[in-house]
């Protein structure tokens, strides 16, 4: 694909080695997930003729989002393992598809990473925007495309296949064992798995692969009418069709000693019900390309740490405890049908519950069942952000709006856990031939993050 012009090229892609024979299987290198790391991964590991395999537990993209729009939609049962976790594009293929990062980039992959996504179908303004985003309605299109490119040059994708455990022998960590008891060798193991593979991390865990618990957050989803939202941002100027739906962002230092703040935001989009295990309720905002629905979204997150849930070296997964008691609490407070509770914004400020809609129009599928979230929340984490909301609201005037809903719970914010690499190798520190990689090991927080890291997987690999 053709360099884009005024863009300089990555000094790692131009360097890549020729392309090589496709060698025995145990060559081929292995990766775990199809989300932007693994696929970027999977992509540049093909162009240089390494035939990798593929391996994704849920299914391809648009069967995925059939199961996903008919669980909101249809009354479909929860499939855990076909949901906005789980399948093609991973988890960043139900959101705002935002493709901007606070990371360094001085390997320059990021504009190369927009050229291909472009390439793929993306929209070729995400190349001048200072904050471009694809949308969940044109990511399915730039997912399919990069997988059929993989396979064109030899690489394999394959859909509905799910690790259980690793081969590990003399220390050294030799492939994988599928669900179904079958092995695939490899001496090179990218575990690309998004921040939700609990199951995968317990069973890591179990065969002595080292974790180390991180601080992430925990809140809820708030929705604003995105009108509402344009004249805080805009004015007088609101409503202009070149300026579109206007987003926000913040930061809230408060007494409690922890900050509030915007995660995900999501301008003229919904809240969508992202759980991945069944009996639980997650939150998560989406927006297509347009951005023309009728409320703003975003996470209204708190941090938490690891003294927040008792992890240590000795419980290292004692956050995903945390975040599943969460989940829980919502499911059963929500009524055991997976709808979300809610709350106005102006009950949670006086802790009473709420027993129905003012006038803003909840976006959440399947629905909501009204409630006070001071009772799944923790305290620490309702008090900061009852004091948050006046400290947004000095420079965001309106934001208090009482009929502003509140969904719960949101706890997907990143990873819970990482897993140590060697700083030049990449491989885990313990386990030659397995390589974390991306949002669930701990080393990104976002689809542009998440793809570099797979990029930087691939570099190190072929040099």
């Amino acid at each position: 694909m053709g360099q884009a012009a005024g863009l300089p090229a990555p000094s790692p892609i131009s360097h890549l080695p020729s392309p090589i024979s496709g060698g025995p299987a145990a060559s081929r290198p292995l990766i775990i997930g199809s989300g932007p790391c693994g696929l970027f991964c999977a992509l540049l590991l093909a162009r240089a003729g390494r035939k990798p395999i593929l391996l994704e537990r849920g299914k391809p993209a648009g069967d995925r989002a059939r199961d996903v729009t008919g669980f909101w939609r249809r009354g479909w049962a929860f499939n855990p393992e076909s949901n906005v976790q789980f399948g093609e594009g991973g988890a960043g293929t139900f959101s705002d598809g935002k493709l901007y990062t606070q990371i360094r980039d001085r390997e320059h992959r990021i504009p190369w990473l927009l050229k291909e996504m472009v390439a793929a179908g993306a929209p070729e303004d995400i190349l001048v925007k200072a904050k471009p985003h694809i949308g969940t309605d044109r990511l399915i299109k730039v997912v399919r495309h990069l997988r059929e490119e993989i396979i064109a040059l030899g690489g394999e994708v394959r859909f509905e296949t799910r690790v259980d455990r690793l081969l590990i022998d003399n220390g050294q960590c030799r492939g994988v064992i599928l669900h179904d008891g079958s092995t695939i060798e490899s001496n090179q193991t990218i575990l690309a798995v998004g921040h939700s593979s609990r199951d995968t991390f317990t069973a890591l865990h179990a065969q002595g692969v080292p974790f180390e618990p991180k601080p992430f957050s925990v809140g809820v989803r708030i929705e604003h009418p995105q009108t509402l939202v344009d004249r805080i941002r805009y004015g007088q100027h609101a409503g202009h069709p070149r300026l579109g739906s206007a987003p926000y962002k913040f930061v809230a230092h408060c007494g409690t000693g922890r900050a509030a703040y915007s995660f995900c935001m999501c301008p003229g989009g919904l809240v969508v019900a992202a759980s991945s295990e069944p009996g639980s309720v997650v939150t998560n905002g989406m927006s297509s390309y347009a951005r023309a629905e009728a409320n703003a979204n975003s996470g209204f997150m708190v941090d938490v740490g690891p003294s927040d849930f008792h992890a240590d070296a000795t419980n290292p997964l004692g956050g995903i405890a945390f975040q599943r008691t969460l989940e829980q609490r919502a499911f059963e407070l929500g009524g055991g049908n997976y709808h979300a509770p809610a709350q106005l914004l102006g009950d949670f400020l006086h802790a009473r519950p709420s027993t129905g809609p003012g006038n803003v129009k909840p976006s959440y599928e399947p629905g909501v069942h009204w409630t006070n979230l001071h009772e799944i929340l923790p305290e620490i984490v309702c008090d900061t952000l009852t004091e948050a909301i006046g400290k947004v609201n000095l420079a965001l005037p309106g934001f208090d709006l009482e009929d502003a809903i509140m969904t719960g719970v949101e706890t997907r914010s990143s990873s819970p856990i990482r897993i140590p690499r060697d700083h030049e190798t990449l491989a885990c520190i313990t386990l030659p031939g397995l390589y974390p990689a991306g949002e669930g090991a701990g080393y990104a927080g976002g689809i542009i993050s998440a793809a570099a890291d797979g990029m930087r997987i691939a570099e190190r690999l072929l040099k």
